[in-house]
């Protein structure tokens, strides 16, 4: 088990300096800016911030779940496919548990962090 987790890690890390590098600013910035008009269109209406909704009310938990999804689905999608390409390019094996790791990383938790920042911000 602890050669899979140093497998992990150190396949995490080679893909900062490795080809396809550019994802690495892209997705996040796509996220953010999905998070940035979902937090405004959220304050707008006067809502609670998106994570904090998520983790307490949990009555809206189902339909905040499809908008952030309908928001950075695919993005999401987007960084799993290009880490599936970059594990073929350079790791010629696939470990799809990486790659979702990866995906969740570039796009959904920026997502997250941001959406109810802005939220804040902007009530």
């Amino acid at each position: 088990m602890d050669d899979i987790w140093m497998r992990i890690i150190e396949n995490l890390g080679d893909r900062l300096s490795g080809p396809m590098k550019f994802r690495f600013i892209l997705q996040p910035a796509m996220a953010i800016i999905f998070a940035v008009l979902a937090g405004l269109k959220d304050a707008k209406a006067g809502r609670t911030p998106y994570f904090w909704s998520l983790l307490f009310y949990p009555e809206s938990r189902a339909e905040m779940l499809k908008d952030g999804w309908k928001s950075v689905g695919k993005v999401f999608v987007l960084a799993l496919i290009l880490d599936v390409i970059y594990q073929i390019m350079v790791l010629h094996f696939l470990y799809p548990g990486e790659a979702i790791i990866v995906a969740f990383t570039l796009a959904i938790l920026p997502y997250l962090i941001i959406r109810g920042l802005v939220t804040r911000m902007a009530n």
